[in-house]
């Protein structure tokens, strides 16, 4: 069955983790995938492999903080594939960890604009396009840490909890439309943004993993795909009754 066919999707931060995951299963679902991403090669990579696949697919470098550039992407997605029915606001950031008087303003703006106002800018310019096609599904990659406090990266946290508050919000607004907005919380998924928290730790990465692997209840870290699907569901005709929702992917980590 595929899942998503007839959809054109878009993707942000879809060259890499949980974005490439998202990109390749709903191509295999039979959606037609705009990856978008400031890294150009992983992202025509990812392209290609559904391409090979038999998918349809394309890239677009995009900065999510800049609007003309959104504008513009988006625009030409709708030329290039006649409609758009679905938006994955993947894109994100770690940040600094610091504790939050240490933290500079820069620093703040920097992963703000990112997490926030990208998320803010794509559902902006998603939504006459998603009313065009007669309704569709925003789909906002929150976290964990956007439901609970872990005492570090304070303004990961922020973005993640304005994100999960935007998403109902949006829901509320949008759904005499007939756009479902939902967001979803993975716990760790070990992906590159992950993996580079052991960046400059005397640990490294193994031991990073090994301290991640025993916080979650069933034993350890998620994989790309385990939120990948929780995406093709959620873009899917199968979660129609479904907005303003908080799909938890996270191993049990709070369930604690």
């Amino acid at each position: 069955m595929k899942r998503a066919q007839g959809k054109t999707v878009i993707v942000t931060g879809g060259a890499l983790g949980i974005g490439r995951s998202s990109c390749l299963l709903l191509a295999k679902e039979g959606a037609k995938v705009a990856v978008t991403d400031l890294r150009e090669a992983e992202g025509r990579e990812v392209v290609e492999e559904i391409e090979k696949a038999g998918g349809t697919a394309a890239f677009w470098r995009l900065d999510i903080t800049k609007e003309p550039d959104v504008e513009r992407v988006f625009r030409e997605v709708r030329e290039k594939f006649g409609s758009i029915d679905a938006l994955v606001n993947n894109a994100g950031i770690a940040g600094v960890n610091k504790p939050t008087h240490e933290i500079t303003v820069e620093e703040w703006r920097a992963l703000m604009d990112v997490n926030v106002t990208g998320v803010f800018l794509c559902t902006k310019y998603a939504i006459g396009y998603l009313k065009e096609a007669g309704g569709g599904s925003i789909v906002n990659m929150s976290s964990i840490y956007g439901i609970i406090g872990a005492a570090d990266l304070p303004p990961y946290h922020a973005s993640k909890g304005a994100v999960r508050l935007m998403t109902k919000n949006d829901a509320l607004i949008y759904a005499p439309d007939k756009i479902r907005v939902n967001s979803i919380h993975p716990g760790y998924i070990w992906t590159p943004l992950v993996a580079g928290l052991a960046d400059g730790t005397p640990e490294g990465e193994a031991a990073l993993k090994a301290d991640l692997d025993s916080r979650h209840p069933i034993g350890h870290v998620g994989e790309p795909d385990d939120i990948g699907w929780g995406v093709v569901y959620l873009v899917s005709d199968e979660s129609k009754f479904m907005t303003g929702a908080e799909l938890v992917i996270d191993g049990g980590y709070t369930a604690r």
